[in-house]
Protein backbone atom coordinates (compact mmCIF):
# COMPACT_ATOMS: atom_id res chain seq x y z
CA UNK A 1 0.00 0.00 0.00
CA UNK A 2 2.46 2.48 -1.09
CA UNK A 3 0.05 5.54 -1.22
CA UNK A 4 -0.97 5.47 2.88
CA UNK A 5 2.52 7.29 3.88
CA UNK A 6 2.32 9.92 0.91
CA UNK A 7 -1.82 10.12 2.37
CA UNK A 8 -0.82 10.60 5.65
CA UNK A 9 2.24 12.82 5.37
CA UNK A 10 -0.29 15.64 3.45
CA UNK A 11 -3.23 14.99 5.59
CA UNK A 12 -1.20 15.43 8.91
CA UNK A 13 0.33 18.98 7.17
CA UNK A 14 -3.15 20.06 6.58
CA UNK A 15 -5.55 18.81 9.39
CA UNK A 16 -3.15 17.00 12.02
CA UNK A 17 -2.53 18.32 15.81
CA UNK A 18 -0.26 21.42 15.19
CA UNK A 19 1.40 23.68 18.33
CA UNK A 20 1.42 20.79 21.21
CA UNK A 21 4.21 22.40 23.44
CA UNK A 22 6.09 19.18 22.64
CA UNK A 23 6.06 19.53 18.74
CA UNK A 24 9.66 20.22 18.63
CA UNK A 25 13.17 19.02 17.14
CA UNK A 26 14.68 19.19 20.39
CA UNK A 27 15.56 15.20 21.62
CA UNK A 28 14.46 16.54 25.56
CA UNK A 29 11.40 18.16 25.49
CA UNK A 30 9.98 15.19 23.32
CA UNK A 31 11.52 12.30 25.20
CA UNK A 32 9.73 14.17 28.34
CA UNK A 33 6.66 14.53 26.39
CA UNK A 34 6.95 10.87 25.61
CA UNK A 35 7.14 9.47 28.96
CA UNK A 36 4.37 11.55 29.90
CA UNK A 37 1.58 10.70 27.05
CA UNK A 38 2.03 7.15 27.97
CA UNK A 39 -1.32 6.05 28.70
CA UNK A 40 -2.17 9.39 29.98
CA UNK A 41 -4.10 12.13 27.99
CA UNK A 42 -3.13 14.98 25.95
CA UNK A 43 -5.22 17.11 28.27
CA UNK A 44 -3.82 16.17 31.25
CA UNK A 45 -0.20 15.94 29.98
CA UNK A 46 -0.72 20.09 28.61
CA UNK A 47 -1.37 20.90 32.07
CA UNK A 48 1.79 19.32 33.94
CA UNK A 49 4.52 19.60 31.11
CA UNK A 50 4.92 23.08 31.45
CA UNK A 51 5.68 22.98 35.17
CA UNK A 52 7.94 20.09 34.57
CA UNK A 53 9.45 21.84 31.93
CA UNK A 54 9.77 25.32 34.24
CA UNK A 55 11.66 23.50 36.53
CA UNK A 56 13.65 20.99 35.03
CA UNK A 57 14.49 22.90 31.32
CA UNK A 58 17.09 20.74 30.67
CA UNK A 59 18.40 17.04 30.86
CA UNK A 60 21.33 18.01 32.77
CA UNK A 61 18.89 20.09 35.44
CA UNK A 62 16.74 16.67 35.51
CA UNK A 63 19.61 14.67 36.47
CA UNK A 64 20.40 17.58 39.28
CA UNK A 65 16.98 17.37 41.10
CA UNK A 66 16.26 15.24 43.84
CA UNK A 67 13.86 12.53 43.48
CA UNK A 68 11.61 13.67 45.79
CA UNK A 69 11.03 16.99 43.65
CA UNK A 70 10.62 15.00 40.80
CA UNK A 71 8.14 12.91 42.58
CA UNK A 72 6.88 15.60 43.63
CA UNK A 73 5.47 17.47 40.47
CA UNK A 74 4.68 14.11 39.04
CA UNK A 75 1.74 14.00 41.62
CA UNK A 76 -1.03 13.12 40.08
CA UNK A 77 -0.10 11.66 37.01
CA UNK A 78 -0.44 8.11 38.12
CA UNK A 79 2.13 5.55 37.08
CA UNK A 80 4.91 6.52 39.14
CA UNK A 81 7.76 4.49 37.60
CA UNK A 82 6.96 6.33 34.86
CA UNK A 83 8.81 9.04 36.96
CA UNK A 84 11.22 7.55 38.54
CA UNK A 85 12.70 5.88 35.52
CA UNK A 86 12.93 9.28 33.96
CA UNK A 87 15.02 10.67 36.64
CA UNK A 88 17.16 7.49 36.41
CA UNK A 89 17.34 8.14 32.27
CA UNK A 90 18.45 11.58 32.46
CA UNK A 91 21.32 10.67 34.89
CA UNK A 92 22.33 7.87 32.03
CA UNK A 93 22.34 10.74 29.59
CA UNK A 94 24.24 13.30 31.71
CA UNK A 95 26.84 10.07 32.05
CA UNK A 96 26.84 8.07 29.75
CA UNK A 97 26.23 10.19 26.69
CA UNK A 98 27.84 13.60 27.68
CA UNK A 99 24.24 15.22 28.27
CA UNK A 100 23.20 14.72 24.86
CA UNK A 101 20.47 12.66 24.42
CA UNK A 102 21.57 9.77 21.58
CA UNK A 103 20.27 9.50 17.90
CA UNK A 104 19.68 5.84 16.97
CA UNK A 105 16.60 3.72 17.78
CA UNK A 106 18.90 1.38 19.35
CA UNK A 107 20.86 3.44 21.50
CA UNK A 108 17.44 5.00 22.76
CA UNK A 109 16.30 2.18 24.03
CA UNK A 110 19.13 1.41 26.04
CA UNK A 111 17.69 4.54 28.66
CA UNK A 112 15.96 3.57 31.48
CA UNK A 113 11.56 3.46 30.84
CA UNK A 114 12.31 3.38 26.81
CA UNK A 115 10.93 0.71 24.73
CA UNK A 116 11.31 0.88 21.37
CA UNK A 117 7.75 2.49 20.15
CA UNK A 118 9.43 6.06 22.68
CA UNK A 119 12.43 5.09 21.27
CA UNK A 120 11.44 5.71 17.45
CA UNK A 121 9.23 8.28 18.41
CA UNK A 122 12.22 10.09 19.39
CA UNK A 123 14.51 9.30 16.59
CA UNK A 124 11.76 9.91 13.78
CA UNK A 125 10.84 13.58 15.19
CA UNK A 126 14.09 14.87 16.22
CA UNK A 127 16.62 13.00 13.77
CA UNK A 128 14.01 11.92 11.04
CA UNK A 129 14.94 8.31 11.33
CA UNK A 130 13.00 6.05 9.52
CA UNK A 131 11.39 3.97 12.57
CA UNK A 132 7.63 3.38 12.91
CA UNK A 133 5.89 3.69 16.28
CA UNK A 134 3.37 0.82 17.63
CA UNK A 135 1.39 2.56 19.95
CA UNK A 136 -2.49 1.03 20.59
CA UNK A 137 -3.49 4.03 18.13
CA UNK A 138 -1.91 2.64 15.70
CA UNK A 139 -2.04 -1.08 16.01
CA UNK A 140 -5.43 0.30 15.45
CA UNK A 141 -5.32 1.70 12.40
CA UNK A 142 -3.06 -0.82 10.87
CA UNK A 143 -5.88 -3.17 11.89
CA UNK A 144 -8.91 -1.36 10.29
CA UNK A 145 -6.58 0.06 7.04
CA UNK A 146 -5.43 -3.85 6.11
CA UNK A 147 -8.35 -5.91 7.85
CA UNK A 148 -5.66 -7.44 9.88
CA UNK A 149 -7.37 -10.22 12.76
CA UNK A 150 -5.60 -11.00 15.76
CA UNK A 151 -5.79 -10.97 19.21
CA UNK A 152 -3.48 -7.67 20.49
CA UNK A 153 -1.72 -10.21 23.14
CA UNK A 154 -0.64 -12.46 20.69
CA UNK A 155 3.46 -11.73 20.40
CA UNK A 156 3.30 -13.35 16.91
CA UNK A 157 0.65 -10.86 15.70
CA UNK A 158 2.60 -8.14 17.61
CA UNK A 159 5.57 -8.92 15.04
CA UNK A 160 3.44 -9.10 12.02
CA UNK A 161 1.93 -5.15 12.95
CA UNK A 162 6.22 -4.68 13.55
CA UNK A 163 6.59 -5.76 10.17
CA UNK A 164 3.79 -3.96 8.60
CA UNK A 165 4.80 -0.72 10.30
CA UNK A 166 8.00 -0.87 8.94
CA UNK A 167 6.76 -1.45 5.58
CA UNK A 168 4.44 1.58 5.25
CA UNK A 169 7.52 3.86 6.28
CA UNK A 170 7.57 7.04 3.77
CA UNK A 171 10.96 6.70 1.41
CA UNK A 172 11.89 10.52 2.14
CA UNK A 173 13.60 10.55 5.62
CA UNK A 174 12.23 14.27 5.72
CA UNK A 175 9.09 13.57 5.80
CA UNK A 176 8.96 11.41 9.28
CA UNK A 177 8.31 13.92 11.84
CA UNK A 178 4.56 14.47 10.39
CA UNK A 179 4.49 11.07 9.52
CA UNK A 180 4.65 9.79 12.81
CA UNK A 181 2.87 12.49 14.46
CA UNK A 182 0.35 11.58 11.80
CA UNK A 183 0.03 8.10 13.14
CA UNK A 184 -0.68 9.64 16.52
CA UNK A 185 -3.39 12.06 15.46
CA UNK A 186 -4.98 9.77 12.51
CA UNK A 187 -5.77 7.09 15.71
CA UNK A 188 -6.65 9.77 18.32
CA UNK A 189 -8.90 11.99 16.70
CA UNK A 190 -10.18 10.36 13.72
CA UNK A 191 -10.35 6.27 13.95
CA UNK A 192 -10.82 6.18 17.30
CA UNK A 193 -12.03 3.08 19.17
CA UNK A 194 -15.34 4.45 19.33
CA UNK A 195 -17.30 6.30 16.80
CA UNK A 196 -14.47 6.55 14.52
CA UNK A 197 -15.40 9.34 11.97
CA UNK A 198 -14.65 7.56 8.51
CA UNK A 199 -15.90 10.20 6.04
CA UNK A 200 -13.02 12.59 6.83
CA UNK A 201 -10.65 9.76 7.08
CA UNK A 202 -7.72 9.84 4.42
CA UNK A 203 -8.01 6.32 4.55
CA UNK A 204 -11.72 5.85 3.95
CA UNK A 205 -11.53 4.87 0.03
CA UNK A 206 -8.53 1.80 0.65
CA UNK A 207 -9.38 1.06 3.97
CA UNK A 208 -10.48 -2.91 4.10
CA UNK A 209 -12.33 -3.28 7.37
CA UNK A 210 -14.60 -0.28 5.90
CA UNK A 211 -15.08 -2.22 2.80
CA UNK A 212 -15.65 -5.34 4.11
CA UNK A 213 -17.94 -3.80 7.14
CA UNK A 214 -15.41 -4.56 10.41
CA UNK A 215 -14.69 -1.13 11.48
CA UNK A 216 -16.25 -2.10 14.98
CA UNK A 217 -14.73 -5.56 15.09
CA UNK A 218 -11.26 -4.59 14.62
CA UNK A 219 -8.89 -4.61 16.18
CA UNK A 220 -9.96 -7.40 18.36
CA UNK A 221 -10.61 -6.27 22.28
CA UNK A 222 -8.10 -7.17 24.71
CA UNK A 223 -9.73 -9.83 27.50
CA UNK A 224 -11.42 -8.09 30.40
CA UNK A 225 -9.20 -7.74 33.49
CA UNK A 226 -10.57 -8.64 36.79
CA UNK A 227 -10.48 -5.68 39.18
CA UNK A 228 -9.57 -6.88 42.29
CA UNK A 229 -10.40 -4.98 45.42
CA UNK A 230 -8.14 -4.26 48.09
CA UNK A 231 -9.28 -2.20 51.63
CA UNK A 232 -6.17 -0.34 52.86
CA UNK A 233 -6.01 1.25 56.41
CA UNK A 234 -4.46 4.63 57.00
CA UNK A 235 -2.72 6.08 60.26
CA UNK A 236 -2.72 9.79 60.06
CA UNK A 237 -0.99 11.28 62.86
CA UNK A 238 -0.14 14.86 63.98
CA UNK A 239 2.11 16.21 66.50
CA UNK A 240 1.57 19.33 68.90
CA UNK A 241 3.19 20.99 65.96
CA UNK A 242 0.52 20.39 63.54
CA UNK A 243 3.29 18.42 61.48
CA UNK A 244 1.86 15.21 59.74
CA UNK A 245 4.05 11.67 60.14
CA UNK A 246 5.29 10.85 56.89
CA UNK A 247 6.96 8.30 55.06
CA UNK A 248 8.42 7.20 51.82
CA UNK A 249 6.98 3.61 50.06
CA UNK A 250 9.09 1.42 48.36
CA UNK A 251 9.86 1.96 45.18
CA UNK A 252 7.58 -1.36 44.06
CA UNK A 253 3.76 -1.83 44.42
CA UNK A 254 0.82 0.93 44.82
CA UNK A 255 2.40 4.76 44.85
CA UNK A 256 5.76 3.20 44.55
CA UNK A 257 8.23 6.14 45.66
CA UNK A 258 5.75 8.63 47.14
CA UNK A 259 5.33 9.74 50.32
CA UNK A 260 2.19 8.43 52.48
CA UNK A 261 1.12 8.29 55.83
CA UNK A 262 1.64 4.57 56.92
CA UNK A 263 -0.79 2.45 55.08
CA UNK A 264 -1.46 -1.02 56.61
CA UNK A 265 -3.12 -4.09 55.46
CA UNK A 266 -4.80 -4.85 58.63
CA UNK A 267 -6.44 -2.83 61.23
CA UNK A 268 -4.26 -5.23 63.47
CA UNK A 269 -1.18 -3.93 62.10
CA UNK A 270 -2.27 -0.04 62.26
CA UNK A 271 -3.02 -0.93 66.34
CA UNK A 272 0.29 -2.31 66.25
CA UNK A 273 2.12 0.57 64.87
CA UNK A 274 0.13 3.08 67.34
CA UNK A 275 1.05 1.37 70.11
CA UNK A 276 4.75 2.34 69.26
CA UNK A 277 3.36 5.87 68.86
CA UNK A 278 2.19 5.48 72.64
CA UNK A 279 -1.52 5.16 70.97
CA UNK A 280 -3.89 3.38 72.39
CA UNK A 281 -6.76 2.24 70.26
CA UNK A 282 -9.52 4.08 71.47
CA UNK A 283 -7.29 7.12 71.07
CA UNK A 284 -7.68 6.59 66.98
CA UNK A 285 -10.69 8.33 65.46
CA UNK A 286 -11.90 6.04 62.40
CA UNK A 287 -12.55 8.69 59.38
CA UNK A 288 -15.29 8.05 56.13
CA UNK A 289 -14.23 5.39 54.38
CA UNK A 290 -12.63 6.41 50.68
CA UNK A 291 -12.62 4.90 47.31
CA UNK A 292 -10.09 5.29 44.99
CA UNK A 293 -9.94 3.25 41.90
CA UNK A 294 -6.74 2.65 40.31
CA UNK A 295 -6.19 0.54 36.77
CA UNK A 296 -6.31 -2.65 38.28
CA UNK A 297 -7.85 -2.16 42.01
CA UNK A 298 -10.75 -0.56 43.73
CA UNK A 299 -9.04 0.90 46.56
CA UNK A 300 -11.25 0.76 49.49
CA UNK A 301 -9.16 2.97 51.94
CA UNK A 302 -9.82 3.73 56.18
CA UNK A 303 -8.75 6.11 57.68
CA UNK A 304 -7.59 6.60 61.09
CA UNK A 305 -6.35 9.82 62.74
CA UNK A 306 -4.61 11.19 66.29
CA UNK A 307 -3.10 13.63 67.91
CA UNK A 308 0.12 12.36 69.00
CA UNK A 309 1.22 14.77 72.65
CA UNK A 310 4.19 12.85 73.43
CA UNK A 311 5.97 12.27 70.12
CA UNK A 312 7.96 8.77 69.73
CA UNK A 313 11.39 9.10 68.36
CA UNK A 314 11.47 8.25 64.88
CA UNK A 315 14.61 6.59 64.86
CA UNK A 316 13.01 3.62 67.40
CA UNK A 317 9.85 2.66 65.41
CA UNK A 318 9.23 -0.01 62.95
CA UNK A 319 8.45 2.50 60.17
CA UNK A 320 10.68 5.01 58.55
CA UNK A 321 9.59 8.61 58.40
CA UNK A 322 9.42 12.21 59.52
CA UNK A 323 7.28 15.24 60.77
CA UNK A 324 6.35 17.34 57.66
CA UNK A 325 4.41 20.96 58.44
CA UNK A 326 1.37 21.69 56.48
CA UNK A 327 2.96 24.48 54.99
CA UNK A 328 5.48 21.88 53.62
CA UNK A 329 3.21 19.33 51.86
CA UNK A 330 3.83 20.87 48.97
CA UNK A 331 7.75 19.81 48.28
CA UNK A 332 6.28 16.18 48.67
CA UNK A 333 4.57 13.64 46.13
CA UNK A 334 1.54 12.51 47.69
CA UNK A 335 -1.07 9.97 46.65
CA UNK A 336 -3.40 11.40 44.93
CA UNK A 337 -6.21 10.11 47.33
CA UNK A 338 -4.21 11.46 50.17
CA UNK A 339 -3.69 14.85 49.15
CA UNK A 340 -7.45 15.20 48.38
CA UNK A 341 -8.52 14.31 51.63
CA UNK A 342 -5.58 16.44 53.60
CA UNK A 343 -7.10 19.46 51.12
CA UNK A 344 -10.89 18.70 51.68
CA UNK A 345 -10.41 18.10 56.09
CA UNK A 346 -8.24 21.24 55.97
CA UNK A 347 -7.10 20.75 59.59
CA UNK A 348 -10.15 19.79 60.77
CA UNK A 349 -9.36 15.65 61.36
CA UNK A 350 -8.31 16.13 64.95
Amino acid sequence: MKSFALRLVFWQKMYGRHGLPWQTREPYLVWLSEIMLQQTQVATVLDYYPRFVAAFPNVQALAAADEDEVMGLWQGLGYYSRARNLHKAAKQVVTEFAGKFPRSRIELQTLCGVGRSTAAAIAAFCFDARETILDGNVKRVLCRVLALDGHPTNKTFEQLLWRTAESLLPEDAADMPAYIQGLMDLGATVCKRSNPICATCPMSDICLARAQNRICELPRKKTTTTIKNLVLFWLIMRNAEGALFLHKRNAKGIWGGLWCVPCLDSLQQLYELAAEFGLSANELNEGAEISHRLTHRQLQILPFSALINAESSVNSLSIAGKWVLPENLADYGLPRPLHAYLSAAQGNLF
